[in-house]
């Protein structure tokens, strides 16, 4: 090769063709750990929580467990009689201070529950003029995200009137104080219809807890008094499926995808 221009062309382009000895989207460091561009606009520096195949990265806690697949790229839970002991589907990394986007959809509510509850801002139920506990029907599904490895800390899914995002555990426990249980009642509900997909973003720093459904704030800084500093993800499974009080968890998971954050002061 006597040509000058030749030789310093082949030159540049051995070198153009080690730049991108590292995948593109990998996190520096760690290069089995993709970065994402979500399709709702959440930046870059997620990890994707569920790969759209299988259930890499998750757990059950009971042996044979069929309830949770993954169809149609989606994770699809699927209730299989009535479930003794922990059904739920568990993360198996452990996340302290963290950013959290979940697509969710109820898939149908075949089952009515007649004892649902009108909840107030204050997070209290609303009564008749008797002083008693006004029940309303409402269709019986129910699920959620459970946060730092407790049934307490979760981000509820369900058809009541107050809509998703609530946090139950916080609501009803008379320890804590009407502060407390009105922070984790919904301000709004943003729950689309049944069989529509959801989206929320949850953002837990510190005992601190927000929560935007469909890009409407439900919860907004609310406290979670003594919530683990760190643990699993859960999505929940309620097994029964007949008319009662919980309904049985006919939902889908997509597009989870988590950014730890550094720790509150």
């Amino acid at each position: 090769m006597n040509n000058p221009a030749l030789t310093f062309l082949f030159i540049v382009l051995l070198a153009v063709g080690d730049v991108h000895s590292e995948p593109l989207g990998t996190q520096p460091g760690n290069p089995g750990a993709r970065r994402t561009e979500a399709a709702d606009g959440s930046p870059q520096g997620f990890v994707t929580l569920f790969n759209g195949k299988d259930l890499d990265g998750w757990t059950t806690r009971q042996p044979n467990n069929h309830d949770w697949s993954v169809v149609d790229g989606v994770i699809d839970c699927n209730p299989q009689g009535d479930g003794v002991g922990d059904q739920n589907l568990w993360s198996k990394e452990e996340y302290g201070d963290f950013e959290l986007w979940a697509d969710w959809r109820i898939k149908e509510s075949p089952f009515v529950n007649r004892k649902a509850r009108i909840i107030l801002p204050d997070g209290t139920y609303k009564k008749d003029d008797s002083g008693n506990i006004i029940a309303v029907t409402a269709p019986n599904t129910d699920s959620g995200v459970f946060l730092r490895g407790q049934h307490k800390s979760q981000v509820n899914i369900w058809c009541w009137p107050i809509g998703s995002g609530e946090v139950w555990g916080y609501r009803t426990d008379p320890a804590f104080s009407a502060a407390v249980h009105a922070g984790v009642t919904p301000k709004v509900k943003a729950d689309r219809p049944i069989g529509e997909w959801n989206t929320f973003h949850i953002v837990m720093q510190g005992d601190r807890l927000t929560v935007t459904l469909n890009d409407k704030l439900v919860i907004d800084d609310a406290q979670l008094p003594g919530v683990p500093r760190q643990g699993p993800l859960a999505l929940q499974l309620h097994a029964e499926r007949k008319d009662g009080e919980w309904g049985a968890s006919l939902v889908q998971f997509r597009n989870i995808r988590i950014k730890e954050l550094t720790s509150a002061k």
